[in-house]
């Protein structure tokens, strides 16, 4: 039965329609998202070999008629869900609307400007829904717990990120007046790419002081980039178990107005719009 309220000027059509696309509650609507799913994973699958130039060349002509029977297949079912929603442009503007787009795009960009369709493997962000298709509420949970502590870190985070963009500019205009433009920092930019790459404790090697001021500097450069990791980290763990305490259920409920959902599981209107549920 379909979760939209009765509305004289709504086609039942579009309901029945809305019910199957957008709701895994029912059995069509189940079967279209795993059909769904299994076309994403078997379009990316192909956008994949095809980058492989030993398949392109041997099965080149059967890859290109699949890339387009797949994007004219998720373009219809794109149309379809404009269709089959009160409000198409909040769904447009939504993440899964955007992807839905971006998926799509590219073969058709691919007319333009070639190589751009190996850009379809965006579809895969399309497998996000499985969390829904199968019912996986303690996982849209989960999920939804730590949206809303990075949200609640932003700020945190933001001092932070702020502090290190700080220190590696100092650094780097540090190294490159320790060693110069002869020991590989030829200039400033370079200079904060190997503090930046030292601080991350990534270490490529492609710059390397040569100095042994440079080295004692590289050295303590090392040791704070083990204490910065700490740092995000224990921001979001915090908001984490702050949050943990407090969470609530949350169904696979999609609103029938923006399609969107996450909502609480005893909610009867939508947090994002407001419409009823």
């Amino acid at each position: 039965m379909s979760s939209q309220p009765p509305n004289p000027h709504w086609p039942q059509w579009r309901d029945r329609l809305h019910e199957i696309i957008f709701e895994a509650d029912t059995p069509a609507g189940k079967l279209f998202d795993v059909v769904l799913i299994w076309s994403i994973v078997c379009s990316v699958t192909v956008v994949l070999l095809d980058s492989v130039a030993v398949v392109r060349v041997r099965y080149g002509d059967l890859l290109y008629a699949a890339e387009w029977f797949f994007t004219i297949l998720f373009t219809i079912e794109y149309i379809l869900r404009l269709i089959s929603v009160r409000w198409p442009l909040r769904y447009a503007t939504s993440f899964f609307g955007v992807v839905d787009l971006l998926a799509i795009l590219p073969t058709y960009l691919s007319l333009f400007l070639p190589g751009s369709q190996y850009l379809l493997t965006i579809r895969v962000l399309r497998l996000l829904r499985i969390f829904r298709v199968f019912k996986l509420a303690t996982y849209l949970n989960e999920a939804q717990v730590i949206i809303t502590a990075l949200q609640a870190s932003r700020r945190k985070i933001s001092v932070f990120l702020f502090t290190v963009t700080i220190i590696v500019v100092t650094i780097g205009s540090m190294m490159y007046v320790v060693e110069g433009e002869q020991n590989g920092f030829v200039n400033i930019p370079t200079s904060i790419y190997w503090a930046i790459v030292t601080l991350t404790t990534v270490g490529y090697g492609d710059i390397s002081p040569q100095t042994a001021l440079g080295k004692v500097i590289a050295s303590i450069v090392m040791i704070i980039g083990f204490a910065i990791i700490a740092v995000p980290t224990g921001i979001v763990t915090a908001e984490l178990a702050q949050l943990t305490k407090s969470k609530s259920r949350v169904s696979t409920q999609a609103c029938p107005s923006c399609s969107l959902d996450g909502h609480d599981h005893d909610a009867k209107y939508c947090k994002y719009c407001s419409a009823p549920l």
